[in-house]
């Protein structure tokens, strides 16, 4: 080769040189002006990853794919964002009225009713529509008609006033003690699941709680606690607790009647003849009835007045109960059921009336009907 041949190689050669050096300068500032834009850290993460083939030293943001993934990450950003406003919107409801407020299976006022929420109870928010929110409160789910409902800060004001905090046992056996101390004396013992009023978290681990109306102290990592309001009925509850209310009342003790041994006997004897098939609370209901004309002031005051009265027992006026009182054979139930009848325990309250069973409305006990 030539001199000239050579220098012109030489020159090529530095020439390339310089373009390589130069254009590996001015990618390499590129790629960092593009990680250090703006635009790149506007963007969302998902987008940050596609590469344009069109432009290899960073994002093309006039690309369609940047562009479509832009458009569905703010899309998806607005979602986020309207999701958090709204979980920030309180769900609680709570009643505004002064007794109770009917829960309709439709938002409607001739909507069949499905429950009742009372005067400071509350519940979450399902859904609103129209004047109308359909809410949750224990197992009652309805709608409930706005103007008698307090949302918002009200809502959550009036929950302050009524709800109260209470904590759970979560051991088999917690020891509610007199101070906050295992060393202080046990006032009692909760179960797992049983709950308590809370009077104060100490922040010490220990908790103050309300126990049998005295102040106890339990150690909060075996508790959790939790707010609570009361919550509404199901007319199936409504009428299970009604129905509960009913029993209890026929068997509210009516008080007890002195009596001797003889009068004791007498009783159990009218008990066996009129009720002797029947079951036991059956038995003590007619030696209930005895004992309430005796309270009564529309009867003679004494038992044997009572069981002898005109037109009254058959049993007594036919000799029957004479018969079976002088045989001695009376059954040991029913001198316990003429007992009970004796301490003041009914199974059909102040009744006065039986017979047997004709249709007539009353408490039905076996084959007899009390009014």
């Amino acid at each position: 080769m030539n001199k000239t041949a050579r220098k012109s190689v030489g020159v090529l050669r530095l020439f390339m040189t310089c373009s390589l050096i130069f254009v590996l300068f001015f990618s390499n500032g590129l790629t960092a002006d593009a990680r250090n834009s703006n635009g790149v850290s506007d963007v969302a993460a998902g987008i940050s990853s596609i590469i344009s083939p069109v432009s290899p030293l960073g994002i093309d943001y006039e690309a369609t794919e940047v562009k479509v993934a832009g458009n569905m990450d703010k899309a998806t950003l607005g979602s986020e964002t309207d999701a958090s406003e709204e979980s920030t919107e309180s769900k609680l409801v709570m009643a505004n009225v002064s007794k109770a407020l009917n829960i309709r299976e439709e938002p409607s006022e001739d909507s069949t009713k499905v429950g009742v929420l009372y005067k400071d109870c509350g519940g979450k928010i399902i859904t609103r529509e129209n004047g109308w929110t359909k809410i949750q409160s224990g197992d009652l789910v309805g709608w409930a008609n706005d103007e008698y409902l307090l949302f918002g800060d009200d809502a959550e004001n009036a929950a302050a006033e009524v709800g109260k905090q209470i904590v759970t046992s979560q051991s088999s056996a917690l020891n509610v003690r007199k101070e906050p101390s295992e060393d202080a004396e046990v006032l009692g013992v909760l179960s797992e699941k049983v709950f308590v009023d809370m009077i104060e978290d100490l922040g010490n681990g220990w908790v103050s709680v309300d126990y049998n109306d005295e102040t106890g102290y339990v150690q909060s990592e075996y508790v959790t606690s939790e707010f609570k309001i009361d919550q509404g009925e199901t007319i199936a509850a409504i009428k299970i607790r009604e129905e509960a209310a009913k029993k209890a009342a026929l068997k509210k003790n009516q008080g007890a009647v002195a009596a001797d041994a003889d009068e004791l006997k007498l009783l159990a004897a009218l008990i066996q003849c009129e009720a002797g098939n029947q079951p036991y609370e059956g038995r003590v209901a007619v030696g209930a009835v005895v004992l309430n004309r005796v309270r009564s002031g529309a009867y003679p005051n004494t038992i044997y007045s009572v069981i002898y009265a005109s037109g009254q027992f058959t049993p007594a006026l036919n000799g029957t109960v004479a018969r079976v009182y002088n045989s001695g054979k009376i059954y040991d139930m029913n001198y316990q059921a003429a007992q009970a009848a004796l301490n003041g325990e009914t199974t059909v309250g102040s009744a006065l009336h039986f017979r047997r069973v004709n249709g007539r409305e009353g408490i039905i006990i076996g084959a007899h009907v009390f009014w």
